[in-house]
């Protein structure tokens, strides 16, 4: 049977915060937190989204990152429901996209199933902001006919990515790979991705993307990992495969919006 919305409850707008620069924010997405009765703020939103609030609207962190304890997803989606059920105008705010690895689409489900209305306001994905940051695109008419965003954590039980057949299919279609959450599994992808890409193949990872804080290295594919490793790099970042990259290792920090730290590996 259909969902029956009732018009008497409250709503709920998801709201992608983009990547971490409170600058990015779209003009519905500032409107809709200024609306907001009610706030449920992920870990990674900067807390200077938050002056677009109005002083009288409740902030509850609902922190999710990775490797970190988190407040569990189903505890999210219920607290969401009971809010808009007492009539509150609430703002799930989440860092990037709702839609990119952002859980968007469960919570979307959810809160039809319990009858209420959503609305969802798109954000700047990280991947996409840490390519701009270099001014270096994610397709191009010569090196990338496309681009994957792709999850390096996979959920529990799920095998996940098949780095392997994923690789081949790079290559094939020149495709641009956007790696999100892949920080901790890197080694691993590494030696899948080399089974159908070259070794030469540039890389870029990007730490705290948009951030005064973003720093990046460059790379090739065969030394994804040890860069890593050596330029302390961390999460949250990105980690960009691809021919769209050539050239990032010699321009340097020419390329890059300042502040930011730049090492190339080769």
């Amino acid at each position: 049977m259909p969902t029956v919305i009732n018009p008497n409850n409250g709503r709920v707008t998801l709201v992608g915060a983009g990547p971490g620069d409170p600058e990015l924010l779209t003009l519905k997405a500032v409107k809709a937190i200024a609306s907001a009765t009610v706030l449920l703020v992920d870990d990674l939103v900067n807390d200077a989204v938050l002056a677009h609030a109005t002083p009288g609207a409740r902030v509850i962190y609902v922190g999710k990152r990775g490797g970190c304890t988190s407040t569990p997803q189903a505890f999210i989606e219920k607290l969401m429901v009971s809010e808009a059920q007492r009539g509150e105008q609430v703002v799930r705010l989440k860092g990037g996209d709702p839609f990119i690895f952002g859980r968007g689409g469960e919570e979307v489900e959810a809160l039809q199933a319990a009858g209420i209305t959503v609305q969802v306001i798109n954000g700047i994905t990280s991947g996409l902001a840490a390519m701009s940051s270099l001014n270096v695109p994610l397709t191009h008419r010569e090196h990338a006919h496309g681009v994957v965003f792709v999850t390096g954590h996979a959920k529990p039980g799920d095998s996940g990515t098949d780095w392997v057949a994923l690789s081949h299919t790079a290559r094939q279609a020149k495709l641009t790979l956007v790696i999100y959450m892949g920080v901790n599994g890197a080694a691993a992808i590494e030696q899948s991705l080399l089974q159908g890409l070259s070794a030469d193949t540039p890389v870029a990872i990007i730490q705290n993307a948009s951030l005064p804080t973003q720093r990046y290295a460059s790379a090739t594919l065969s030394t994804l990992h040890a860069t890593l490793v050596r330029e302390g790099l961390g999460s949250p970042s990105v980690i960009v495969v691809g021919d769209v990259l050539q050239g990032l290792a010699a321009a340097g920090t020419n390329l890059a919006q300042e502040p930011l730290a730049h090492r190339a590996q080769s």
